[in-house]
């Protein structure tokens, strides 16, 4: 753990731990602070795109794990919003893990599209839930791939709790890695955010509140952060 203005900076071992606590010790679901992170993605959308997402397109890239079900609880929210939202699953449906599964079943069911990842990326703003806090190391084909055609696009990127491809924990930008125009961490930024290298790739930081415990955050001496507001800038 580092400490910076007011907030702790967790290392990804650190954040899975307090993840571990809430969901087996305290009985917070991950289906919940699915929810609650991807809400607070949708409300980033929102911010991005000056106060309105109605008839804006938006191509949300996938991953399979946890960070991908983020970005579909975005994706339906933000359709149901008035926007004009697309996904990409990275790994294809198949590799979708529990949580993100449901959430795919049900924003196919709403009548999101969905378009394959070597098609061309358009629209205001490309959405990164590939890649959690947890990855380690240089992103991998197919992912790879798409992370480098969202930065050959040009597109604003909005990147979801980490930008796929820099290791949360040190910094270190992967090859490739996202570079956004803006970061929505969720519960404590990450230590990683600190290093020099991390800055360009992490663009505007924000950590948002998805409702962890307040055990937690009285555990890294920084209670009552989200008094205020539920959505901090950092930088």
């Amino acid at each position: 753990m580092k400490f910076q203005d007011g907030l702790a900076f967790l290392t990804a071992g650190e954040m899975a731990e307090a993840d571990r606590f809430a969901i087996d010790t305290l009985g917070t679901g991950v289906d919940s602070l699915m929810e609650n992170a991807g809400v607070k993605t949708a409300e980033m959308a929102l911010r991005l795109l000056g106060g309105d997402v109605a008839g804006k397109k938006i191509e949300i890239l996938v991953g399979k794990g946890n960070n991908g079900g983020d970005g579909l609880v975005a994706a339906r929210h933000i359709h149901n919003w008035g926007g004009d939202v697309t996904v990409i699953l990275g790994d294809g449906s198949a590799a979708l893990r529990d949580s993100a599964a449901k959430q795919f079943a049900t924003v196919e069911k709403m009548g999101v599209r969905e378009k394959a990842p070597d098609e061309e990326l358009e629209g205001e703003l490309i959405v990164d839930a590939l890649l959690g806090y947890g990855a380690r190391g240089s992103p991998r084909e197919p992912l790879a791939g798409l992370i480098r055609r969202a930065t050959a696009s040009k597109l604003p990127i909005l990147a979801v709790d980490v930008p796929s491809g820099l290791d949360a924990t040190t910094g270190e930008p992967g090859e490739p890695c996202v570079t956004a125009r803006a970061t929505v961490t969720f519960g404590f930024p990450k230590t990683g955010f600190l290093d020099a290298r991390a800055k360009g790739h992490l663009g505007d930081l924000y950590v948002a509140d998805i409702s962890l415990p307040k055990t937690i955050y009285e555990k890294y001496s920084c209670p009552g952060v989200f008094s205020r507001r539920g959505l901090i800038r950092v930088w």
